[in-house]
């Protein structure tokens, strides 16, 4: 059931509704926008939703709740609509702006979302489609 660390305090795991052991994890993504119109983002988003779930083996199910950020370019919708147009209905969504920080890549959406899964934390795949992937080498997939 719960797995004790050198602290005593309980891990990640735990007996879940699914009737086996699930952990939370955290994954993240991003994908960059080529303009600022609120249907491309609802597309791009969905990309990004939906390679994140077939990349770790998640349904909607298994989503406990998703943080969206997006640049201060950014302002034609939320992001979170894509995630609602994908059927995801019933999950906790927010979406915030990044910081505006000079040099930042524009046009960024990123994403990060909570999740029961059986994945140990080194298996989690965190997409950066496209040129995001530069935003973070060291865990782009």
């Amino acid at each position: 059931m719960s797995t004790a660390g050198d602290t005593g305090r309980d891990r990640t795991k735990a007996h879940g509704s699914k009737g086996y052991d699930v952990a939370v994890r955290a994954v993240r993504g991003a994908v960059q926008l080529d303009r600022d119109e609120a249907g491309h983002m609802d597309e791009r988003v969905g990309e990004l939703l939906t390679a994140v779930l077939e990349r770790n083996s998640l349904a909607a199910d298994d989503l406990i709740s998703i943080w969206f950020t997006a640049t201060p370019d950014l302002h034609s919708d939320f992001p979170a609509a894509a995630a609602r147009s994908l059927g995801i209905v019933d999950v906790p969504l927010i979406c915030a702006q990044e910081l505006d920080v000079a040099g930042a890549m524009p046009g960024a959406v990123r994403l990060l979302a909570h999740v029961e899964t059986r994945l140990p934390r080194a298996e989690i795949q965190h997409v950066y489609l496209g040129a995001t992937a530069a935003l973070r080498k060291d865990i782009a997939q």
